[in-house]
Order: structure tokens, then C-alpha cells, then sequence
């Protein structure tokens, strides 16, 4: 029986990142995994080198996701942007620190940006952090992707539904990061059998829960791309 369906993407993409990327790339390729999405930031000094090098990667089957822009915010718009910076994201929500014109334009700009570096252009777009911001679901009706990631699912533009599905991460550079990434893990691995999300940092590897990510990437799965058709979950 095959095993449970499960999405793989390695987050926050970049020059600075490439290496970190390249190996968990082929660490998961090793665990027989080839289906893998790169959420890639666009304005973080990508030249001719390193160009090629992620064309490369999609050439190895990785898929191409946006990923914001800067992946950083120079301010905190509000009590709400606050509290996401000190509990989930601290200076990466960018989205958070916009109005709502300038969340769809950087979307939008994000996209154009693959388009100039002769790159696929990309069916997902994964806000940094998770935090959509003040984009609305008519924003990313009319946006050039197909789907959508939050915290708690994937929103498809085609179909114009939101489909639910637990993600599993493991970003946990303090103990009390540890903790509560562990306890998110445990439910997530537990709560249903829709598809797992896997949401891979670049240094996570060398992070506190990497022996639990080296351990859950030699299970047995059936890896997919967000855009795949979902199988039917085993009773």
C-alpha cells in the first residue's frame, strides 16, 4: 500500500541559502522524495551563478514557488504584526507591514520576477511566515498563481476553494521553539489523513529537531507537487 500523501517544500530560497538547499534537495532525493517545491525569494542578489544553479535544481524536478520579496519587513505595522513577529515569524512577515495594495503588488511583482530571469512561472505563492496580510481572496483571484498557502491549508484560485490540510515543521533554534514545534508536529502527524506538509527551512538540518526531520523524510510516503490531484486517503 502506498504511503500517505505528503508535500515537501524547503522555504526561504536564496543565494545565501543555496548550498543549505542544494543538500537537503538531495537528502530528500536519497529518501526516494523527488517531488519538492522551492519557495524562492526574488530580490536577494541573485546573479548569472547562482541563476543556474536553481535552474538546475527545477531541472533535478523541484518545482518553482513565490516566496515574497525581501523576506524581511524594515517596520511593525500594528499590535497584530507585533504579536505575529514575537510568537511565529519575527522580522520575515512582510506582508504584515503592507496595505492591501502593496501585498497584491509585491505578489505581483514576485511573479514578473521569474518571468525576467527566464524561470517557469509559478503555480504557488507561499507569503513568508505564513501571513497572507491584507490581501483579500478576490486579490488572488486575479493574481497570476494558482495556489496559495497559509498556515492551515491551500487556497486554489481555479477552483476558488480552500482545502484544509496539516503541516508539520521544524524551525527550532531555542528550546522553548523545540517544545512547541514537537507538540505541533505530534497533533499534525495525527490529526487526519489528508496530505502533510512538510515545511523544510534551510537550516533546520542543523537545528534541534533534525534528527525527527532526518527520521520523517525515511518514512514511507507519496510525495507530491501542490498543483498534483490528491489521492484518495488508505482507511
Amino acid at each position: 500500500m502506498p504511503g500517505r500523501a505528503a508535500l515537501f517544500s524547503i522555504h526561504d530560497v536564496m543565494p545565501s541559502t543555496l548550498d543549505a538547499t542544494e543538500q537537503i534537495a538531495m537528502r530528500l532525493r536519497e529518501a526516494g522524495i523527488g517531488k519538492i517545491t522551492l519557495l524562492v525569494v526574488p530580490a536577494t542578489g541573485w546573479n548569472d551563478a547562482t541563476l543556474e544553479r536553481l535552474r538546475c535544481l527545477h531541472n533535478q524536478g523541484a518545482d518553482l514557488a513565490g516566496h515574497g520579496w525581501r523576506h524581511r519587513t524594515e517596520r511593525i505595522r500594528d499590535l497584530r504584526h507585533w504579536l505575529h513577529s514575537v510568537f511565529i515569524s519575527r522580522d520575515v512577515a512582510e506582508h504584515l507591514a503592507l496595505d492591501r495594495g502593496g501585498v497584491v503588488k509585491l505578489m505581483q511583482d514576485c511573479h514578473d520576477w521569474f518571468l525576467e530571469q527566464q524561470l517557469p512561472p509559478p503555480s504557488l505563492y507561499v507569503p513568508p511566515a505564513w501571513a497572507m496580510g491584507r490581501a483579500r481572496r478576490d486579490d488572488l483571484d486575479i493574481l497570476p498563481y494558482r495556489c496559495f498557502e497559509t498556515l492551515y491549508g491551500i487556497y486554489d484560485s481555479d477552483t476558488g476553494c480552500f482545502q484544509r490540510s496539516p503541516m508539520i515543521g521544524f524551525e527550532a533554534d531555542t528550546a522553548f521553539r523545540a517544545i512547541a514545534c514537537r507538540l505541533w508536529n505530534h497533533v499534525n502527524l495525527r490529526s487526519s489523513k489528508k496530505p502533510l506538509r512538510f515545511s523544510i527551512h534551510p537550516g533546520d538540518p542543523g537545528l534541534l529537531l533534525g534528527d525527527d526531520l532526518d527520521g520523517l523524510i525515511r518514512q514511507d510516503w507519496t510525495d507530491l507537487y501542490y498543483t498534483d490531484p490528491v489521492p484518495a486517503a488508505p482507511y
